[in-house]
């Protein structure tokens, strides 16, 4: 479906969804923002040109497609169901959204939620005749200003599916079909959990291998051109860690909630997944002591203080 099909309504203007509408500007879709925050709106606004909505009802109204971008699964819900007495699902069901166009209401759920969640929202919002797709991402702020980020689509509704691919396509450039609905939020969260294991084990061998007497650069060098070297390894590590620079633009309180979204789908599933367990509490542990707001690569700083005491 051509851009000039749909007009996106963007709820969550922050460090990731910022640039992610951005760029469905960029591909010449009208696109409307929102944020609970009205400066984070104003910004947008001042940056792309673009009108933002005063309310959810109002977005609801004007939209043909609503993308969410928010910090929990919890949140989503929240908003789509509840706020403004569920303004935005009961516009998109009602007609608002997707009024006199073929399709009906549709809502791209691109934050990291919990897969089960997703799956009572998908039919507590198809009992208002609104579709929903989720397609959380990976690649951090930097693929996300420039629309190369790695999305994972998890639908029931291949035709819900199908219409959400080109708006999903002008932020990433790989999309993965995961599976039915909560598939896409299942796969970031388990792609998480094994990226704050790596991260945790590079981060280990440094300190371990600091402690010996190794130069942390000698040993990097060496992990990235033999079997222990990851994306962990070759980009966080080397270009945040060694430097101090700690800017990689993903909150620590993110990643320990991606953990934790693994963790509870291996323990809803019954799987035994010890190793999980472990980084749940160990990324929960490094949250809560610098914050979530801290940059994750920031946790070395605390595992470098306990390692030896």
């Amino acid at each position: 479906m051509p851009p000039s099909r749909e007009t996106v309504g963007f709820i969550g203007l922050g460090n990731m969804g910022r640039p992610m509408a951005a760029n469905l500007v960029r591909a010449g879709f009208e696109t409307i923002g929102y944020d609970a925050n009205p400066r984070a709106a104003e910004a947008f606004a001042a940056a792309t040109g673009c009108r933002t909505a005063p309310t959810l009802a109002a977005l609801a109204e004007a939209a043909t497609v609503a993308v969410t971008m928010l910090p929990t699964g919890a949140i989503v819900r929240r908003v789509l169901l509840e706020e403004e007495g569920g303004a935005l699902a009961n516009g998109l069901g009602a007609g608002g959204l997707g009024a006199g166009r073929s399709g009906g209401g549709l809502v791209v759920d691109m934050s990291s939620s919990e897969p089960m969640g997703t799956r009572a929202l998908g039919a507590a919002l198809a009992g208002r005749g609104v579709a929903l797709v989720d397609a959380p991402v990976s690649g951090g702020v930097p693929k996300a200003a420039d629309g190369t980020l790695a999305i994972m689509v998890g639908a029931d509704d291949g035709a819900a599916a199908e219409r959400a691919e080109p708006v999903l396509r002008a932020m990433g450039d790989r999309l993965f079909r995961a599976g039915r609905l909560g598939a896409g939020h299942a796969a970031k969260a388990l792609n998480n959990y094994a990226a704050s294991a790596a991260f945790t084990a590079a981060a280990e061998a440094l300190i371990v291998g600091e402690a010996f007497g190794l130069e942390r650069e000698t040993l990097l060098t060496i992990i990235n051109n033999s079997t222990g070297r990851s994306f962990n390894s070759e980009a966080p590590m080397k270009q945040e860690v060694l430097p101090r620079t700690f800017a990689t633009g993903f909150k620590l309180g993110l990643m320990a909630k991606d953990v934790a979204i693994a963790v509870d789908l291996a323990d809803a599933l019954g799987a035994d997944a010890p190793l999980s367990r472990d980084m749940k509490a160990r990324w929960g542990a490094a949250s809560e002591a610098l914050g979530p707001d801290a940059d994750f690569t920031r946790a070395v700083t605390l595992w470098e203080i306990k390692q030896f005491t």
